[in-house]
């Protein structure tokens, strides 16, 4: 299916979605039962898509990944290039969180809520677990590649990814039959991740309607002001984030911003930035990015550069001690801020990712988790905004990474 077909298909998409959850809203009106109902068969829709998408993301990224680091040549390359990834990554990762803190802070959305809050003691339903340093190793180093590709652990598959490209690279020669053989794979998955795209609109119709008739249009009328502040934050990190890759990339990155479009729209109705990645992926190289660079760069990313998750973090802790009237020093907000930057980390994988860590984060600063209830309504409306600036970030951050290593073609 063509891009911009596709695109206005999605957009189409969403607009009946709107408009079929709030009819059926209004003719269920408290029927739990059949709102229950309504949701669960809209979910499916949505359901079937991601699970499409998570049964090309494994292959697509190891048969990519193992030729672009196979044909950088060398470890040296492969360390060359990492360094400056991460480089990027933990720059952006400070200013995400940054801004999310300053922006709180500024905007006050917890100071006269006129909300009820939850009781202390409530249960918010997260699981808060704190993420240790060997917490993260084990996750991050995969005991069987196999069982990183079926559960989907993306930085599993990038270490192994790696080991296995160099390993080919130091070869040379004896290896270039099986490198053919993975970039065949590579090129097979990308075609069926074009079959898997034409699925997208029915997607977003399901995950939108579903969304619509189980929260109602009302909530955002009750919340408008606390999501406004929020994307408001949002657009202001996605002008800081374009406006860095201008200057090391050229005007030329307002282009890449018109070609993902798609992913981005696609990422923001299903509140899904692993959803976009085959899509992403496809525009970065249309581009002009080398396949090596993006197909070692954009994984990475899902595991370290979620820029729309971390500044959500600083932005809802603060928020959620602001409606209990708690207030925390300079100190405290630094140390909260350093504490995010590492136990972000740990976010790709995990479901609701970015509650988990509030939640841990609430208990370190003695904040009730139980004001986590305050978000749990509204949580997938901002998961939307999340999960486009995820890939947004990692968009930027590939062409970057593929201007500094002269791996940036022109169109």
């Amino acid at each position: 299916m063509k891009s911009k077909k596709l695109t206005a298909l999605i957009l189409v998409g969403m607009l009946l979605g709107i408009l079929v959850g709030y009819l059926f809203r209004q003719h269920a009106g408290d029927d739990a039962a059949a709102i229950k109902s309504f949701v669960d068969g809209m979910s499916i829709l949505t359901d079937i898509f991601l699970r499409l998408i998570k049964m090309i993301i494994a292959p697509l990224v190891i048969s990519t990944l193992v030729v672009g680091i196979a044909k950088m040549g060398d470890a040296k390359s492969v360390g060359r290039i990492g360094g400056k990834t991460m480089g990027w990554f933990i720059g952006a990762s400070l200013v995400s969180l940054t801004l999310g803190l300053i922006m709180v802070n500024i905007l006050k959305p917890g100071v006269a809520l006129n909300l009820p809050l939850p009781d202390l003691h409530a249960d918010s339903g997260i699981k808060a677990s704190a993420l240790s340093l060997k917490d993260f190793v084990t996750h991050a180093i995969p005991k069987s590649v196999f069982e990183a590709m079926a559960n989907n652990e993306i930085l599993q598959i990038v270490i192994f990814s790696v080991f296995f490209g160099s390993a080919m690279a130091a070869l040379g020669d004896r290896a270039k039959a099986l490198i053919d053989v993975i970039d065949v794979v590579a090129h097979v998955m990308l075609k069926v991740t074009s079959y898997v795209m034409n699925f997208a609109p029915l997607a977003v119709f399901g995950a939108i309607a579903a969304t619509v008739a189980k929260e109602g249009l009302s909530i955002l009328g009750t919340y408008g002001k606390f999501m406004a502040q929020f994307y408001f934050s949002i657009g202001i990190l996605w002008a800081l984030l374009i406006a860095v890759g201008v200057l090391i990339v050229g005007p030329r990155l307002l282009h890449l911003m018109g070609m993902i479009k798609e992913p981005l729209l696609l990422s923001f109705t299903t509140a899904s930035s692993e959803a976009a990645y085959p899509k992403t992926l496809e525009q970065l190289e249309r581009f002009g990015v080398s396949n090596k660079i993006a197909s070692f760069v954009l994984p990475m990313g899902y595991s370290f550069n979620l820029d729309g998750s971390m500044m959500y973090c600083t932005f809802a802790v603060i928020f959620i001690a602001q409606a209990y009237g708690i207030d925390l020093t300079l100190a405290q907000e630094i140390s909260m801020l350093l504490i995010l930057m590492l136990t972000s980390k740990g976010m790709a994988g995990v479901p609701r990712a970015s509650l988990v860590v509030i939640a841990a984060t609430l208990a370190q600063f003695n904040i009730p988790e139980a004001g986590l209830l305050l978000l749990l309504g509204i949580d997938h409306f901002l998961d939307m905004g999340r999960s486009a600036t995820n890939v947004v970030g990692n968009s930027i951050a590939t062409a970057v990474v593929a201007k500094w290593e002269g791996e940036l073609k022109r169109h």
